[in-house]
């Protein structure tokens, strides 16, 4: 689409899924990020008060956003992350045997076999043994819960869940009242099992094990040419070849190398243009009529100024959309970006819009504008006037959406790249939709008038539209094609990468670079990231991506655990979003 230049299909397809959940359901969108669900807990203790020796047992309930679930205590697959209740080093406090719930065996879309979860709602036991020489005082217990969130499509990183708890210590008290939790826990059951005092999270492979400030001296004498997500074979060729040269980053990819303003200018153009599209162009008398301007206002200057506050309400209700979907997603951009659920569904949706072109189904929302109970402005308010603006633009026909659609999709992606300046380009968009409105006020006509030129106009936008839903049906049908990777021999054969000339340490990588001045490429992947297992069986064995990348030192990141360092600092230096990601570093 010439509204926005040099967008990667690769990378576009992580922010797609932002507009289409704000389209099928906003307010539950947010829970797809890769931050994963709101978890919640409570804390239910049989003791009041604890003595020295005393052994004080907990419940804790947890309770999951749907459709979210965790992982068992005891997955069924060793590269999953298992559930674990954890207790910090505390002087007065001690874990001792932990009871884990029965666990249900489910199969989801992102795995070909059945995996072992908590769902919902789930309660956890837990004995804390109070040291025989603990001070009297209230003392805080820091437990915490270590977990893998997963919904059915996919998998967010782990994450450490902190478990505020105060304990006193002093005479020995139970606690009054019904014990509803702890009467749920079977203390006897076979699945308890005694944790250290120090248990930290599970062992996993955490990537390269390199001191502090390490690979952070080596990494300054690179900079970074660029950068990807999942892609296709296609787009990720054109990714390397971008990339050596610098434009393939996502500062390069974006507005920097190219005028910010022209960028600008295009978007806010193309606004303007959309007035010309047979879904708005017929609509302008009559919606003028509506807001009392024209020759209804009176004056000239009131016609301007009420058709101004009705561009306003349409650049506005754009601007706030784009607001809401790029802020309120941002964390999703990598968790969910390659669905065929997501890809399929745009397919739909753009034949959809497309058929209205043809006139093979009525798409005109416009008929609904007298449901929200106005008709007419016979006074000439701002506030109407205003309010037809917001309702207008929200009630938008089959013409305007794929447009509105990639605006803010592009603006998603820029942002979630660190251009804070893309947050404008949905406002802009509808400014310059906005821009014909106060002059037609003034009932200065400027704009062509409706005719039998529409028609051609508006099969052209119908083949148009046809074609991007093409594209979508295709890009769905390959990632399902793709899809059916067994985790267990990916994990294996990515343990055998060093035989393949691959460097799993990010410090031996970027030392090897810089001694033998190469680029480096650098692949961040997780177990629990279902697209890392797909790209690493399929487009990174791929002869010519093989054959791209010969001159490249290769290092395999794991970002097993982005909470806990080394992983936490490389992923924060580079401003990881979600995985797969990929990034080629040229030597300064």
């Amino acid at each position: 689409m010439s509204l926005f230049p040099h967008t990667r299909i690769s990378s576009i397809r992580a922010s797609r899924l932002a507009f289409l959940l704000a389209l099928v359901a906003l307010p539950a969108a947010a829970q797809f990020g890769m931050a994963g669900p709101k978890v919640g807990f409570t804390i239910e203790s049989d003791h009041a008060s604890a003595a020295p020796g005393d052994t004080v047992r907990v419940a804790i309930q947890f309770t999951l956003e749907e459709p979210w679930h965790v992982n068992s205590h005891t997955p069924l697959e060793e590269f999953l992350i298992p559930t674990e209740l954890q207790l910090g080093a505390s002087p007065a406090v001690s874990l001792g045997s932990v009871v884990y719930p029965e666990h249900k065996e489910l199969t989801f879309e992102f795995s070909p076999t059945p995996l072992a979860v908590y769902e919902a709602q789930f309660t956890v036991g837990a004995e804390l043994v109070v040291a025989a020489d603990a001070a009297p005082g209230e003392v805080a217990v820091p437990l915490s819960l270590y977990y893998q969130a997963c919904n059915d499509k996919q998998c967010a990183p782990p994450k450490t869940l902190d478990l505020p708890f105060k304990l006193t210590i002093g005479e020995s008290a139970a606690t009054e009242g019904d014990q509803k939790l702890l009467a749920q826990i079977e203390w006897n059951a076979a699945a308890a099992t005694t944790a250290s005092a120090d248990d930290a999270a599970p062992e996993v492979s955490e990537g390269p094990a390199t001191a502090e400030g390490d690979w952070r001296e080596l990494i300054s004498h690179f900079r970074i040419g660029g950068q990807t997500g999942y892609s296709s074979t296609a787009d990720f060729l054109a990714f390397i070849e971008q990339s050596q040269t610098g434009e393939g980053g996502p500062a390069q990819d974006g507005f920097a190398g190219k005028s910010i303003w022209l960028i600008l200018l295009s978007v806010f153009a193309g606004g303007f243009l959309l007035n010309l599209t047979p879904c708005v162009l017929p609509l302008i008398p009559i919606n003028i009529g509506i807001i009392g301007a024209g020759a209804r206002a009176g004056s000239k200057a009131r016609g301007f100024a009420l058709g101004a506050m009705f561009g306003l309400g349409i650049a506005l209700a754009y601007g706030a959309l784009g607001l809401l979907v790029v802020l309120g997603l941002s964390n999703a951009f990598g968790a969910m970006n390659a669905t065929v659920w997501f890809n399929g569904g745009i397919a739909v949706l753009f034949a959809f819009l497309a058929l209205g072109m043809f006139d093979v189904i009525s798409i005109d929302f416009s008929r609904y504008q007298a449901k929200f109970g106005i008709r007419s402005n016979q006074g000439g308010s701002f506030g109407i006037a205003f309010a037809m603006g917001v309702i207008s633009a929200l009630l938008a026909g089959a013409c305007v959406a794929p447009v509105v659609i990639q605006t803010i999709i592009y603006a998603a992606e820029r942002y979630a790249e660190g251009v804070t300046l893309a947050l404008a380009l949905p406002f802009l968009l509808g400014l310059g939709m906005a821009l014909p409105w106060p002059f037609a006020g003034a009932g200065l006509s400027f704009l062509p008038k409706p005719g039998g030129w529409m028609t051609r106009v508006k099969q052209a936008f119908g083949v148009f539209i046809l074609a991007f839903a093409a594209y979508y049906a295709y890009t769905a049908w390959h990632i399902y094609d793709q899809q059916n990777v067994d985790p267990a021999e990916v994990v294996a054969s990515v343990a055998h990468a060093d035989e393949e000339g691959w460097v799993s340490s990010l410090e031996a990588g970027l030392a090897q670079a810089q001694a033998e001045n190469k680029p480096v490429f650098i692949d961040f992947w997780a177990t629990w990231c279902k697209n890392c297992l797909v790209m690493n069986n399929t487009v990174l064995k791929d002869p010519e991506v093989l054959q791209a990348l010969d001159g490249f030192v290769k290092i395999k990141f794991q970002a097993e655990n982005p909470s806990a360092s080394p992983v936490k600092d490389v992923w924060e230096h580079f401003k990881l979003v979600g995985l797969p990601a990929y990034f080629i570093l040229l030597p300064e």
